[in-house]
Parts: C-alpha cells; sequence; structure tokens
C-alpha cells in the first residue's frame, strides 16, 4: 500500500473551526487560543472546556520520550474505559485531525454531532479497533476532501502534502474521571492520572508543562482549547 498524505492543518482556531464545521460540529463548542498556562490566564477561557490541544515540535527529546513510554505500555498494558475513542494516526500530516477527532469524539455527551462527515466517520468507526479507525480515516474521501480544501486557507503557505512536517498536535480530554493524552502516533492512550471538570483546566496545564519541560530551550509551543462558543 503505498502512503496516503494530506496538506497539514495551520494551527489557526479560525482555519480549525471551518474545519469543524465543515465536518458536522455544532458552533456551539469552538476553539480558541490559550495565550497561557498559569492559572489566572486559563480563567480567561469560556467554560466548560472540553479538550486542550497541544501543538509542538517533533524534537529529539520527545521521540525519545514517546518510544520509552510505548515500550512501557506494550509491556504493562494500561486499562482504559471501555467508551474511550482511541485512533492510531496512519494518514500522513493528519495529526491536527486526529486529535479534533480525538476531542470530539470523546464528548459525545456534550456535543450532538449534525448529520455530515464526522457523525458517518464515527458510525462507522465506533465498533473498531483503534488500528481500524486509523485506516478508515486513509479512505474517508469526505473528510480528506474538507481537510485539504481547508489546509490551503491558513494564513501561511501551505506545504505540499507529501512534505515532512516538524510538528505535532496531541489532544488532552477528560474521560470519565481520568486525563488522557490522545497522540495518534503512539500505541494507546495515555493516562496522566484523575481530574474533574473543576480541577481539567489546571490538570492538563500540567500536562503540557510536562511536555515543554521535556525540550527546555524550546519556545515553539502553542495550545488551543475546545470551549463552550458563549459563556
Amino acid at each position: 500500500m503505498s502512503e496516503s498524505f494530506v496538506v497539514p492543518l495551520e494551527s489557526n482556531p479560525d482555519v480549525l473551526n471551518k474545519f469543524m464545521k465543515s465536518i458536522g460540529v455544532p458552533d456551539k463548542y469552538q476553539l480558541f487560543d490559550v495565550y497561557g498556562l498559569e492559572e489566572d490566564t486559563l480563567a480567561f477561557l469560556n467554560k466548560p472546556v472540553l479538550a486542550f490541544i497541544l501543538l509542538f515540535p517533533c524534537t529529539e527529546n520527545y521521540e525519545n520520550h514517546r518510544k520509552q513510554q510505548d515500550e512501557e505500555m506494550k509491556a504493562n498494558p494500561p486499562k482504559t474505559p471501555e467508551n474511550l475513542f482511541y485512533m492510531k494516526q496512519y494518514l500522513h500530516n493528519a495529526c491536527g485531525t486526529v486529535a479534533l477527532f480525538h476531542s470530539i469524539l470523546n464528548n459525545l455527551d456534550r456535543i450532538t454531532l449534525e448529520d455530515g462527515p464526522l457523525k458517518s466517520f464515527y458510525e462507522k468507526a465506533k465498533d473498531l479497533s483503534p488500528e481500524e479507525r486509523g485506516k478508515l480515516l486513509e479512505t474517508d474521501e469526505g473528510i480528506i476532501s474538507i481537510h485539504q480544501k481547508i489546509a490551503q486557507e491558513g494564513q501561511t503557505e501551505a506545504p505540499p502534502a507529501n512534505s515532512d512536517v516538524l510538528f505535532h498536535y496531541v489532544a488532552l480530554t477528560k474521560v470519565g474521571d481520568e486525563l488522557f493524552e490522545l497522540d495518534g502516533g503512539k500505541c494507546g492512550a495515555v493516562s496522566h492520572g484523575s481530574t474533574s471538570d473543576e480541577t481539567f483546566l489546571t490538570d492538563a496545564a500540567i500536562v503540557c508543562k510536562k511536555f515543554m519541560s521535556r525540550d527546555e530551550k524550546e519556545l515553539r509551543f502553542s495550545f488551543m482549547a475546545i470551549a463552550a462558543a458563549e459563556n
């Protein structure tokens, strides 16, 4: 099988909100920039916040940590909630789309999908394995077509679809009473311990700070939150 590529989505709430709306996510919840990880800054975000999306450079430190984490998880597979939606990423440069799917599809108790490509994808994918879900996305012409169109609308010139992108998106969201890191490039969902609606923002910020601490000289981190469009 030949490798499948898409143009990467820009880390821009305007672009990503347009993508979400195009695949059937209602306007009730949208993406917002997060300008800092301290409590006084986080307090300005609309509530509730359903998920955090972190964009960061794929450094050697990140790759080493990912490999070590994968080895540990394979040696001692963690238990995850039955209702957790996790998918592998096989479609190159689609980590932004996968992070959005992880954020949205683990919050369907609050987000009611409209008829459209994402709802159709979920109905097909919900009973599949993480690997089968990833393969399904590779062949979903509707989602890929929307992705490719909207990826061209960012403020920066989109790179060629088959180029190596040096940045990666992951999602952080609450499933049950646990905070999960959902990264389609890892071997599974990573639990970061207990959380609650009241502490989710603070707990997610702590995980983001751990990413940053592994690359202390690196400044190219950015954060977004999926939150209520209106308080």
